[in-house]
């Protein structure tokens, strides 16, 4: 990858925060936030369960690290990513409807000439998606592992130690 600006790095935590293990992307990046630590520059956003508003937000960017709950087929707590083209497909088995809205997005962002150069999604395999506020035990258990690894993500992006 080419040079990149951390002010052109998002990290982009979407779900939905009454839906138990569903919000855990939004959980995610709101804890990341108040933790502090992230490279200057690097823009965090809340993104819930409305992406259609996030255009602007993610246009023209060097990168762009999404973080979310994924049907990824593997055990509850596991963590995942997909990166480029595999980003896409790794919402075609939906857990939300914000997750073809993400796809969406991202093919609005390429029709205008506007896509990120480089597409990161950081999932973890979710153990309950029921109404509720608080996160599995399971997902709770690997919130940790999530942060660092978008930690390292960032690194290997900006071209930093980890």
């Amino acid at each position: 990858m080419t040079a990149v600006r951390p002010d052109k790095v998002v990290v982009l935590g979407v779900g939905n925060l009454l839906m138990s293990d569903e919000g855990l992307g939004v959980r995610c990046v709101l804890d990341l936030e108040r933790a502090g630590g992230l490279p200057a520059g690097v823009r965090v956003v809340e993104g819930g369960t409305s992406t259609h508003e996030l255009l602007e937000d993610l246009e023209d960017l060097d990168a762009l690290v999404i973080v979310d709950a994924v049907a990824a087929k593997e055990p509850p707590g596991t963590v995942v990513r997909f990166e480029g083209s595999r980003v896409p497909a790794a919402f075609s088995n939906t857990l939300s409807p914000h997750q073809h809205g993400i796809n969406d997005l991202l093919a609005s962002l390429a029709f205008l000439g506007r896509e990120p150069r480089h597409v990161v999604l950081l999932g973890v395999q979710p153990q309950r998606l029921a109404l509720g506020m608080e996160l599995s035990p399971t997902v709770e258990a690997v919130m940790p592992e999530l942060t660092r690894r978008v930690h390292a993500e960032l690194a290997a992006i900006l071209g930093r130690p980890s």
